[in-house]
């Protein structure tokens, strides 16, 4: 154990190293005297500084992942905005696109319509001249034997040909000349305008029957001879 340094009956000299602890321990008793005797409540300047305290709340930390949410939900809601624009634009160029080609087709329908409609007219009318009748008497086989020779471009007239068929056979498609020169020759003239064999073969005209009496294929070949001969059926009065 130390000795006390105060020892009774005994005096010795303070050490500067005792002076300073001794001074030391005085005021720390000050210190706790006075802090001891300051009111309950009240404020010291002797209390020492205290750190501020750093604010911290999960509301925030809540607040800024709203923020962010929110943000996000705005950006998905405007690309969704651009997508459906962009479909519907699409939508409409294709409605469009379809209404175009409706119309197209509509327009080639009835372009194609009216070109049928006109073939099956002009059909018609082939058909009508075709299926044309002609009465079976001497009128009847001059007119159509002048619509064959029109189609051909065969000059003569209805009267050329009907007085040129009187003269000759007096309208009689069986007439035959047994007593003429050709009859003499072995080519006796038969028909209507009274043709020999060899030039109703080298005048026959297409469309018409190969038999010599036939009225319409005999009054047609004579024609036709005529034309090349006299210019036409109606420069004809007499034998020819």
């Amino acid at each position: 154990m130390p000795k006390n340094i105060f020892s009774r009956g005994r005096s010795r000299t303070l050490t500067r190293h005792h002076k300073i602890a001794m001074a030391g321990v005085a005021t720390l008793g000050a210190a706790a005297i006075g802090f001891s005797a300051v009111p309950s409540g009240a404020s010291t300047t002797t209390e020492a500084a205290q750190p501020a305290a750093v604010a911290f709340s999960t509301e925030q930390i809540k607040d800024v992942k709203a923020s962010v949410t929110d943000q996000m939900a705005g950006a998905t809601v405007k690309a969704e905005q651009i997508a459906a624009k962009k479909k519907a634009d699409a939508a409409a160029a294709a409605k469009k696109k379809a209404a175009a080609e409706a119309a197209k087709k509509k327009a080639e329908a009835a372009r194609e319509a009216k070109e049928a409609a006109s073939r099956d007219a002009k059909r018609a009318q082939v058909k009508k001249a075709a299926a044309k009748s002609y009465p079976n008497n001497l009128d009847g086989w001059i007119r159509e034997s002048l619509d064959i020779l029109k189609k051909h471009n065969i000059p003569a007239s209805y009267d050329g040909i009907h007085r040129n068929i009187i003269r000759e056979s007096s309208g009689n498609p069986k007439a035959i000349n047994n007593w003429d020169i050709n009859a003499i020759n072995g080519v006796p003239s038969k028909g209507l305008l009274q043709v020999i064999p060899p030039t109703f073969k080298a005048y026959h005209v297409p469309g018409t029957s190969w038999d010599i009496y036939n009225p319409v294929a005999n009054i047609t070949a004579a024609c036709n001879y005529a034309a090349d001969k006299y210019g036409s059926m109606d420069n004809v009065f007499g034998a020819y």
